[in-house]
């Protein structure tokens, strides 16, 4: 009796949710209804796509094999179906001795594709898998109440210090950066290249066809300064539209809408011609990017993680950027499009309905495709003698070398206009119950001392080096965070971003997780919904009942 009500709730949850997938808002609505109808306009009577027009850019082979569809390619229902789903290993990081280490060090980031990728299976009834759950991009999905930056700096800085949530005993530091805003007017000229995945595998309605609607609301926001080009890539590569005046919007929905899927997939060959495109038409002060859109099936070609990330590497050079969109479910390729964004100077978001397609396309357009500052790297010297040991929280990846910091030939993350950008760490203050492991005494070294500086007020000292976006030579900030800075009150910012943490933690099922759990995560999440006007606060909330139902069942 008790799975069968537990059974029923979870299925009621998962239709809640499934009904509240777009954010509240009549007007949010209506605009994916208009979408919708327009696409539909570009296909034939039946309602199938049409096929794709052979263009002089494209050899006819091309054509040949992007219109003809390869059945055993096409999503299935998951009985009938192999997982290949690739996550990378994630190891949480440790609490560390501030004595031994005292520098933490690492590359901000702004992709957001894990959490849309965990809704998505919390949507379909599953809890995610735990390599799939990277708590920063959990906390980065949502914007905070940041105020903008002031004089000529690209983005603000604002640091708050208090207990931890759960474990009282710690404190929890919170790192927000708010990059400046900027109004539509103020958005330079964009030079974008579309280069899609049109093979077998993205045929099923949540990939190419919801590509399409997306990318289709992104050309409704373009103007006549701006330009676009479509790059297909299937069993070979082709240019199926030029570079095409935004204004011209017409030319650009008739070439998304005759796209259908078919073939193998060669990543490779696609990202080359794409990148060469976009030099050809490189507009100097201007936006100029790349939107790769797949679900990462590379299977043929340049297909192995190393050379492509090496052929990005090479690419970002052109001052060229990359985002990177993720579609779909059983082939995605999670690992490989994490990594090609973080070497693209971009950033990666994975498109589970048309409302998340809205949200990085349309609402989030100037934060996803104007970047205002590259190469932002964070490092922060921690004081030993109030701090015991501090773990940061999430950015597995990004981790950086002490001495990375000042090498301004070393690749760090992105900050797109009016983006937010938040960290965590975890600190243990001296004296309290610290579980960093320490080294044996050093043979040919002389025991450290502290510095007469260490017996100030001064918890730590935060640093961000970062670079204009043309520029080669980084700047630096810093700023001190004392002991009077720690407050029992604290902003909804924090507030909110606590409880996005401790969620991932208790998915990830984090033996740092302390005292938290899914109350404990609902209850500071609905005592900071603060400005919500698209409804993702809310909907963090369903989600976490979902899971918490879910966990239920296995237990």
């Amino acid at each position: 009796m008790k799975k069968t009500l537990v059974i029923g709730i979870v299925g009621l949850l998962i239709l809640s949710l499934n009904s509240c997938s777009l954010p509240v808002g009549s007007h949010q609505e209506k605009n994916v209804r208009q979408v919708d109808n327009t696409s539909l306009a570009y296909s034939d009577s039946t309602g199938a796509p049409a096929t794709m027009a052979v263009t002089k850019s494209m050899p006819k082979e091309m054509a040949d094999e992007i219109t003809t569809e390869d059945s055993s390619d096409i999503d299935v229902a998951p009985e009938e179906k192999f997982n290949t789903e690739r996550y990378d290993h994630i190891q949480e990081n440790p609490f560390l001795a501030s004595q031994q280490n005292p520098l933490s060090t690492f590359s901000i980031d702004v992709d957001t594709a894990s959490y849309s990728n965990m809704r998505r299976f919390l949507n379909q009834g599953n809890l995610p898998p735990k390599d799939s759950v990277r708590i920063e991009e959990l906390v980065n999905y949502f914007s905070y109440d940041y105020p903008n930056p002031e004089g000529e700096l690209p983005f603000s800085t604002v640091t708050e210090i208090a207990p931890c949530p759960w474990k009282k005993e710690n404190l929890l530091l919170h790192i927000g950066i708010q990059g400046d805003r900027m109004v539509p007017s103020e958005v330079p000229p964009c030079n974008l290249v579309f280069l899609m995945d049109v093979s077998g595998s993205m045929s099923s309605a949540n990939k190419l066809p919801l590509l399409k609607t997306g990318l289709g609301m992104l050309v409704n926001q373009m103007r006549k300064q701006d330009r676009v080009a479509i790059v297909v890539y299937a069993g070979a590569a082709g240019l199926v539209l030029p570079a095409t005046p935004g204004n011209q919007k017409d030319t650009i929905m008739s070439a998304l809408g005759r796209l259908q899927s078919g073939g193998s997939t060669n990543g490779g060959a696609g990202i080359e011609l794409a990148y060469k495109v976009a030099q050809e038409n490189f507009r100097p002060g201007g936006i100029n990017r790349i939107i790769l859109a797949t679900d990462g099936d590379f299977n043929i070609g340049t297909n192995d993680q190393g050379s492509l990330i090496r052929l990005i590497e090479e690419k970002r050079e052109t001052g060229v950027f990359l985002t990177i969109l993720g579609l779909g479910m059983w082939n995605l390729n999670d690992s490989m499009m994490e990594q090609l964004a973080d070497k693209g100077n971009g950033n990666y978001a994975y498109i589970d309905t048309i409302a998340e397609a809205k949200k990085v396309l349309v609402d989030e357009l100037s934060s996803t495709l104007v970047p205002i500052a590259k190469d932002v790297k964070i490092q922060i010297e921690f004081n030993p003698r109030y701090v015991d040991s501090y773990r940061l929280i999430g950015y597995e990846n990004r981790l950086l070398r002490a001495e990375d910091f000042n090498d301004d030939k070393k690749d760090a993350g992105e900050i797109g206009a009016g983006h937010t950008v938040t960290a965590l760490y975890e600190i243990v203050p001296t004296g309290g119950n610290s579980t960093a492991r320490g080294v044996d005494p050093l043979k040919y070294q002389e025991s450290q001392s502290l510095s007469e500086s260490s017996f100030g007020d001064e918890l730590l000292t935060l640093k961000i080096r970062y670079k204009e976006p043309q520029e080669s030579t980084s700047k630096l900030i810093s700023t001190v965070i004392t002991r009077e800075q720690i407050h029992e009150n604290t902003s909804s910012s924090f507030r909110f971003s606590a409880s996005v943490a401790s969620f991932g933690m208790l998915l990830r099922g984090s033996k740092y997780k302390g005292l938290a759990d899914m109350d404990m995560v609902k209850n500071l999440a609905k005592g900071a919904s603060g400005d919500d006007s698209f409804g993702y606060r809310r909907e963090f909330v369903q989600l976490v009942e979902a899971a918490q139902a879910l966990q239920m069942m296995t237990k």
